[in-house]
Parts: C-alpha cells; sequence; structure tokens
C-alpha cells in the first residue's frame, strides 16, 4: 500500500506484475509496463534497469533523464523479467500526490483557470448591477422611512430590490446553453471534462495538429528496404523475406533491436517495431535457464530467424553437450540465426532511437544493433560507411510522405565481461558504427482529414502540423492533407545553436534548394507585428525542433513574425509542443490542439482546448476527448462552441434587460407604495425568465462552419448599442404607462404596500 512507503524503500516487483502505487526507479531487472493511464499510448513498454547502478557514484537520478527506467504510480506493471530467477528490485522516489498520477489528478480537481473574455466581462456587468442594487437599496430605504413603513416592510423591500438587481438565476442561465452543447456533442461521441471550455471552443482561430495517428494513420505499412554496402545504396527491395537478406546485419537489426515482448504467447509492443519483426518472421521467446546456459551470458530475449529451422538438430547437439564436462558450445563453427538480446537501450524522443547488445549463438563477440531518425544515426556512425548519396536518397523518399529509420551496427571486443556491458554508458556503445540502411515505413492520411482541413481554412481557421516526425516527410503529408497548397512555397528555418567560434545563426532554404541569400529573403515579407496583419499566403515557414529552441532563445525578436507564417513543425519533443501552445497564445491566438494523447498530453493540457483522439485513461487529462479517432470531432466541436458561446451572449443580454426592466417597474411602484403581488412575481420567474432562458438554449449549432465569428466580447458597441436602446425603450414605455394611468378618473392610489 502506499501508506505504508516512503521515498528510499526498496520494493520487489513480482514476476506477474503489479498496480504501481508509488513513482519508483528500477535498481535491477526489466519489466513490461502499460502506462496508458498516464501518456495514452496503449503499446506497453519495456523499462529497464537503471544504466551503471552501483558503479557510477557521481551519477544524480534525473526524473526526465532516466524516464525509461522508472515505475510510475498507476501503470500496471504486466511483468517483470531478471536473470537467473532473481526478484526485480525498485527504490521508491515518489508516493501521494507527488508522483505522476498524483500532478494528473491534481490537474483534474484545480484545472488551470481560463481567462475568458465573457466571463471577464460578465463579472464586470455584475459588479455595475451591485452598485445599481446599492443605489436601489438606499432609495427604497428612503421612500420607506418618508412614508412610515414599519421595520419589516423596509426589510422586504430593500432585500426585494437587491435580489432584483443581482438576479441569482444568472449563474444557471448561462450555464444552460452550455449544458444543451454539452448533450449535442455526447451524441456526436465528444465527451468533455471541462464545460466551460465549450464556449472557448467558439473562438477558436488556430488548431494544432499532431501527425501519425491523427492526421494520417496510426499504423505503419513496411514498404521496402534500401541496403548499403560499400558506401552505395543497392537497389531498393519491396521483398524483405529473401534469402539474401536473411543472412545479413540488416535482417539481425530488423528482427533483434525492438522493445517488444511476449505476454501468454502474444507479440506485444510499437506497432512499428511489429510491423518490422514480423516482416522478417522471426519468432521471439523468453529467455529459460538453457537459453543462458547456452549462451554463457545473462541475456533476456532470445530472437529467432527463419533460417534457425535448418540448425534445430545442431542445437540440440549442442544442449546435450552442455551435460558433458569440459564442453564449449564455441567449438561448433558455424553461423547460427538465433540470437539472444542482453541489453538493450530503449527508444526516446529526446534520443529519437534505440539500440541493443546482442550475442549470436556460436559467436564469442557481442554485437550493437541501432536504429532511429537518420539524421541520428548517421551522426553515430563512420563517414567510411555512409554513401555519398545519403542526403539525396533520404530526401526522395521524405518528400514522397514516407517515414524513413536507419539501421547500423558495431561489433564489440570479444573480451568484454557483462559487468563490463552494464557498466559502459549509452554514448560509449553508440559510436563508430557501420551504417546498414534504411527502412522505409507508408503512413497513409486518414479518409476524413483533407474534408476536415478544407472547412477549417474555408471557415478561416488556421491549421498548424506539429510532430516528431522527418522535416520532409511533415512537408509531404501537408502538402498531401491540404494544409500546404500545390502552388505554395515552403522555407525551411535551419536554426544553428552557438558554439565557441560562431554565434547562433539561422539559414533559410527551400525542401529541395540550397540555403537562400540575402536577395532571396528580402522578397519574402514576414507577416506583420500583430495577428490580424495580413499573412503572405505564398510561402509557409517550417521549423525543426531544435530550430525552435534555438529561435525561441537567441532570436525571440523573430519568433512571433516566424510563428505568424509558420505551418509546419517537425522533430519537436513533448516539451516543445507544449512550449509552442504557449507562445502561440502569448501573440493571442485562442489555440486548439487535436492529438492522440501519447506524447501530445502537455500540449493538450496547455492550450485552450485540448481533443483527445485516445479513449485510454490519459484523456482524463485533456477537456475534450471523442470516441471517434480522426479529427472529423474539431469542426463538430467548434460549431457547438459557437453555437454555446452565440447562446450565452444571447441569455446574457435577455437577463440584463429583464433585470434592469424589472428594477425600474419595482422601484416605481414602491414610489406609489405598492409592489407586485406573489401571483405575478411567480408568473415573472417561471414564465418570462426560466421558460424564456431554457428554451432559449436549445438552438442547435448551424450544420456548417462560417467565416463569421460569434461575438466575444460584452463591451463591444454592438452588444452595448442593443442593449442600451432597448432598455430606454422599455424604460420610456413603463414611464409613460405609469403617469397616464395616474391621470386617469379611475385612478385611486394605495393607501399602503400589499
Amino acid at each position: 500500500m502506499s501508506t505504508e512507503l516512503v521515498p528510499g524503500d526498496v520494493i520487489s516487483i513480482p514476476t506477474n506484475g503489479m498496480i504501481m502505487p508509488c513513482d519508483a526507479v528500477l535498481l535491477c531487472g526489466t519489466c513490461t509496463v502499460n502506462e496508458s493511464m498516464l501518456t495514452g499510448e496503449s503499446v506497453p513498454v519495456m523499462k529497464t534497469s537503471l544504466p551503471g547502478f552501483g558503479k557510477e557514484a557521481n551519477k544524480i537520478y534525473n526524473s526526465e533523464e532516466h524516464k525509461r527506467h522508472a515505475l510510475f504510480c498507476g501503470s500496471h506493471v504486466i511483468q517483470s523479467h531478471f536473470y537467473a530467477d532473481e526478484p526485480v528490485k525498485a527504490v521508491v522516489v515518489r508516493t501521494g500526490f507527488s508522483t505522476q498520477k498524483g500532478q494528473l489528478v491534481r490537474s483534474i480537481l484545480y484545472p488551470k483557470p481560463t481567462d475568458f473574455k465573457l466571463h471577464r466581462d460578465a463579472t464586470q456587468f455584475l459588479m455595475c448591477m451591485v452598485g445599481l442594487a446599492m443605489i436601489g437599496f438606499i432609495y427604497t430605504i428612503t421612500i420607506d422611512v418618508l412614508n412610515e413603513v414599519h421595520i419589516q416592510g423596509i426589510i422586504f423591500d430593500t432585500l426585494n430590490i437587491v435580489i432584483i438587481a443581482v438576479p441569482p438565476i444568472l449563474p444557471v442561465a448561462l450555464s444552460a446553453g452550455i449544458g444543451h452543447a454539452q448533450r449535442r456533442l455526447k451524441r456526436v461521441g465528444i465527451f468533455c471534462l471541462s464545460p466551460q471550455r465549450i464556449n472557448i471552443c467558439g473562438q477558436l482561430n488556430l488548431v494544432c495538429f499532431d501527425k501519425t495517428g491523427t492526421l494520417t494513420e496510426d499504423s505503419l505499412d513496411l514498404w521496402g528496404i534500401q541496403r548499403a554496402e560499400n558506401e552505395i545504396f543497392l537497389p531498393p527491395d519491396t521483398d524483405v523475406s529473401t534469402k539474401n537478406l536473411l543472412n545479413t546485419c540488416f535482417a539481425a537489426c530488423m528482427a533483434t533491436c525492438h522493445s517488444l515482448t511476449t505476454i501468454e504467447g502474444k507479440l506485444f509492443g510499437d506497432p512499428l517495431d511489429l510491423k518490422v519483426f514480423n516482416a522478417t518472421g522471426s519468432i521471439l521467446d523468453d529467455a529459460r535457464k538453457e537459453h543462458i546456459a547456452l549462451y554463457k551470458i545473462n541475456i533476456s530475449t532470445v530472437v529467432q530467424l527463419p533460417q534457425q529451422v535448418i540448425h534445430k538438430s545442431i542445437r540440440r547437439l549442442m544442449l546435450s553437450c552442455m551435460a558433458l564436462p569440459k564442453c564449449n558450445i564455441y567449438t561448433f563453427n558455424f553461423q547460427s540465426g538465433e540470437f539472444g538480446i542482453v541489453r538493450q537501450f530503449p527508444f526516446s524522443s529526446a534520443s529519437q532511437r534505440m539500440s541493443v547488445v546482442v550475442r549470436q549463438l556460436g559467436q564469442k563477440h557481442l554485437d550493437v544493433y541501432l536504429k532511429g531518425a537518420p539524421e541520428t544515426v548517421v551522426d553515430l556512425c563512420r563517414p567510411d560507411t555512409v554513401p555519398q548519396s545519403f542526403k539525396e536518397t533520404l530526401e526522395s523518399y521524405t518528400r514522397q510522405g514516407f517515414r524513413v529509420i536507419a539501421l547500423a551496427h558495431l561489433q564489440l571486443e570479444s573480451e568484454l565481461s557483462l559487468p563490463q556491458i552494464h557498466s559502459l554508458s549509452r554514448e560509449q556503445i553508440e559510436t563508430g558504427m557501420d551504417f546498414l540502411g534504411l527502412i522505409i515505413m507508408q503512413n497513409k492520411i486518414k479518409e476524413q482529414t483533407n474534408g476536415v482541413l478544407l472547412d477549417l481554412r474555408q471557415a478561416n481557421i488556421r491549421t498548424l502540423m506539429v510532430t516528431g516526425d522527418n522535416m520532409l516527410t511533415a512537408i509531404s503529408v501537408a502538402r498531401d492533407c491540404g494544409m500546404i497548397q500545390a502552388h505554395e512555397k515552403v522555407i525551411i528555418a535551419d536554426a544553428v545553436p552557438p558554439n565557441d567560434q560562431n554565434p547562433a545563426s539561422i539559414m533559410w532554404r527551400y525542401p529541395a534548394n540550397p540555403v537562400l541569400n540575402n536577395n532571396q529573403m528580402s522578397t519574402i515579407s514576414f507577416a506583420g507585428e500583430g495577428l490580424h496583419c495580413e499573412k503572405n499566403t505564398d510561402y509557409h515557414f517550417a521549423l525543426s525542433g531544435q530550430a525552435f529552441a534555438v529561435i525561441s532563445e537567441h532570436f525571440p525578436q523573430l519568433l512571433q513574425k516566424i510563428l505568424l507564417g509558420a505551418t509546419v513543425f517537425a522533430r519537436m519533443a513533448p516539451d516543445q509542443k507544449t512550449q509552442l501552445v504557449q507562445a502561440l497564445q502569448n501573440i493571442d491566438y485562442i489555440v486548439g490542439m487535436c492529438g492522440d494523447g501519447a506524447n501530445d498530453c502537455g500540449a493538450l493540457k496547455k492550450a485552450h482546448s485540448g481533443i483527445s483522439l485516445s479513449e485510454l485513461e490519459a484523456s482524463a487529462a485533456s477537456p475534450f476527448t471523442s470516441t471517434v479517432p480522426n479529427i472529423s470531432c474539431v469542426p463538430n466541436l467548434i460549431r457547438e462552441g459557437r453555437a454555446a458561446l452565440v447562446t450565452s451572449f444571447c441569455v446574457f443580454k435577455y437577463m440584463a434587460l429583464f433585470t434592469i426592466i424589472l428594477f425600474c417597474s419595482t422601484t416605481l411602484l414602491y414610489s406609489v407604495l405598492t409592489n407586485f403581488g406573489f401571483y405575478q412575481f411567480l408568473f415573472i420567474d417561471i414564465g418570462v425568465t426560466i421558460f424564456v432562458v431554457f428554451t432559449m438554449s436549445l438552438n442547435p449549432a448551424w450544420k456548417k462552419l462560417v467565416k463569421q465569428t460569434p461575438e466575444t466580447s460584452l463591451i463591444s458597441c454592438s452588444v452595448l448599442y442593443s442593449l442600451i436602446s432597448q432598455i430606454f425603450n422599455c424604460l420610456l414605455f413603463q414611464l409613460v404607462a405609469f403617469f397616464l394611468v395616474q391621470h386617469q378618473s379611475w385612478y385611486e392610489p394605495p393607501k399602503s404596500i400589499t
């Protein structure tokens, strides 16, 4: 129980898993964890032990840097693994509301206050009504005292005039339209945790979209591979099951470099890893005692390539040999298709890569296989192994919208022992590698994407793409889905951080052209200083996560201008997505964010209106959750937001007009020592107020988004003119009728207040 734990306690993780009661860091062993409650990611992830534990005394634990080694409160540990059946241990680092789950619960219980202009204007109006109530309060006391009314009558009259001036039904009346909009949203599969944000949705003028799983299909299809040999690329191959491939390091990397795990005989893990692994036809199995004895090293997982079937008889011979004294498996000199995974460095968004240390059965040495973003992998490879046409080949694929993954290999020294391997840092292992080639994945655009983006563009709502994918892939998808028109140009802003010799700099280039010179840049007109300045529609800026960080830090004077013209943000880390949303809010955009809930949770919570396409528990952090897994929910939400906003304004104006008219009527009647009767007040409250307000809120949203947006301020000229003119008309009619009645021959002044 969490009540029995404090930071510093060491706990044992059962083999069959558990629900974590705290945040803890793995000291030894590995765990397969479902973190869907916290991240929205439905795919189980592999958590490994803290690197260098016990050997790097100066290494300080960092919650962000060592996230892949942490078990978070509320996550479900499906199963744990350790070598030689030893227990998996973890040390408690946080409990209670300090944990990840605790922070999520706190954000739900105490959500970020929404600074909505309608609410501010309504508060100002109420303050004016309080001032009016004080005037009525003094007026009533004066009239009653002059007419010698008894004390009970004075108290009744003064309280009555205050309640009329500040109607208690006003908050309920304003919430009625939001409640009806919430029910209509529920009918189209959109659920809301923060109803007050529905009104804000009616004001959205910019929506950020994640790419994978939001604009495009969540799953990727393996289009093909392109291997590299002798500093050149071989022709692309769409069939990865050929015999020529199975005997290569490329196939071994595809089969071993992943975070897949088997649970009750079924493979679980990242969909991309599943696609690549299944393409090789390999078999994955948990390591058992006989495997550890066979490999002469502690391993966690065994991978068998299809060719392993040929060697089954030899493998049985090797196992029988292990029972004989002085038997060495390395006397068998053959090339086996079975690999044991010794150590794993999981994929992270920050490093944009993952790697594994493996031993091939029958070999003395260890191998390192790595995969990740091509730009990252190439930096870790020896230049003489990278084809000279690498950049052109990568651009040709990414320009067509393919997602490209690069593979690399390194053979370690055979003298390294298991403790030495685990003592090495990731940076020490992932260096001087041999480039193997590229895996090309195809990601199709969802059927509804183009139509929704067209509707938003016609409604004058700006759309941005914010993704962690490759820049050219993101630009290609942006063109295919209509974010960037065919005739419009894209300019990539490459920003370089400062170093010892040079300050920070920005280079401008076209996707297929070299760097632009100053004369070419002078022909590009930036958007103006303010949000409402006309934007040049011939150019779209595209920024990477690094460029965004450098420009934000070193060129803040340019950031606003670039944001006003940027459409594509690629290679963005999760925290950079949040920073982007905040930067857009700082230049007066009302920002919506639509994502699948995996790496977008921070941006979803930061945006004025966050829409999660995930139905998992992580959607609790987002104000809106759509059960329809495509972006068709966005225009539906904006339409209902506009309907609720218009309804709120109508109800507010009606209640303001009704309040002032009733206030004037009551003060006129007080002047002649009378008041409305009980049944008259009952008719006013039910027939004039409640019935009209709640039926007014039943108006549905218009079926199509239009450019014209609702009013967003109660202090605008149109609203004030409408309200004040009606007040004067009604007040004039009341005064004329009031004095006209008093001059009639049948009129008799009342003798006392009823």
